[in-house]
């Protein structure tokens, strides 16, 4: 297992932290930045966190920015990523059982470092359900 993280300037705290929590619970990572509280741009990020699941360098991403939201869209813009975006770990749960979910996406600036990483824990351990979600994952890559 190999997490890719990548954050902007308001959640590069929180990415911090959570690659430590992961290096303590025997996962690799790889830290596409930002590496400081410098304001950044999120796409720039999002689109790095993207091309490296994609290429197969990470098994799953995580994303933080400060609501979540911008960095979530740039992700989704790219065929074959599959980000949520989770406020706790019931959403991280679901995200991953029913939307097979490749990248978990948090917000920075409205979650605690002990919810974030309960929701890290349940995204990695689900796995995707499959079954009446199947077809409909597939349509998520359809073009229409």
């Amino acid at each position: 297992m190999v997490l890719a993280f990548a954050s902007d300037h308001a959640g590069f705290e929180l990415k911090q932290h959570l690659i430590e929590f992961s290096k303590q619970q025997g996962i690799s990572v790889v830290d596409l930045g930002t590496h400081s509280a410098e304001s950044v741009d999120y796409p720039d990020y999002g689109h790095s966190l993207a091309a490296a699941v994609l290429r197969g360098e990470a098994s799953l991403g995580v994303a933080i920015c400060g609501s979540g939201n911008g960095i979530n869209i740039a992700l989704n813009r790219h065929q074959g990523i599959r980000s949520i975006l989770a406020w706790n770990s019931t959403m991280a749960r679901m995200g991953k059982l029913h939307n097979d979910a490749n990248v978990l996406t948090l917000p920075g600036r409205y979650m605690d470092f002990v919810e974030a990483e309960q929701s890290l824990q349940e995204f990695v351990k689900t796995d995707f359900e499959g079954g009446r979600h199947q077809g409909r994952v597939e349509k998520l890559d359809e073009r229409r």
